[in-house]
């Protein structure tokens, strides 16, 4: 038997509200409820990163969190990263280095890269690799990743 309840959070910078069945994901609140689709469930194990949002400023697992866990707390999805018609950093370096192939990891990459860059303003090779380490790119678009992710470091340095 499943139970709903309302829950509210800020999401993508504003107030909302969502009343949410209690075993439902972050991911299927995103795009049941929002219809936001960056983060998808793929693995459904947590082991991927496609389902990649952040909760708080801390990278979470949207297939494995549940969605009522995000009530009174701060969400941003990949929606969220292009502001005013601008792309951010991260999304304009994936542009300029093929980061991506068939996109569909690059929504959880773009965000742990704006966690890692966050942290780590300019990271080494290594840095980049052991921290986007639980996203998978079934393109293997890796080395072009690796260089999105120090592009973008340079663009937000100026």
């Amino acid at each position: 038997m499943s139970t709903k309840r309302t829950i509210e959070f800020t999401l993508n910078g504003r107030a909302v509200s969502a009343d949410v069945q209690s075993q439902w994901n972050m991911v299927e609140m995103l795009q049941g409820v929002f219809g936001l689709t960056g983060a998808r469930e793929s693995c459904g194990q947590g082991l991927c990163g496609c389902c990649t949002v952040l909760v708080d400023g801390e990278a979470v697992t949207g297939c494995l969190s549940l969605a009522a866990a995000a009530d009174g707390k701060t969400v941003e999805t990949i929606e969220h990263q292009e502001q005013g018609g601008q792309l951010s950093a991260e999304q304009q370096a994936f542009i300029e280095t093929g980061g991506f192939q068939c996109g569909y990891c690059t929504p959880g990459m773009i965000l742990m890269a704006k966690k890692l860059l966050d942290e780590n303003p300019d990271p080494s090779d290594d840095d980049v690799r052991h921290y986007l380490s639980g996203n998978l790119c079934r393109c293997a678009a890796y080395p072009e990743i690796i260089r999105a992710v120090k592009r973008a470091g340079e663009i937000r340095r100026g």
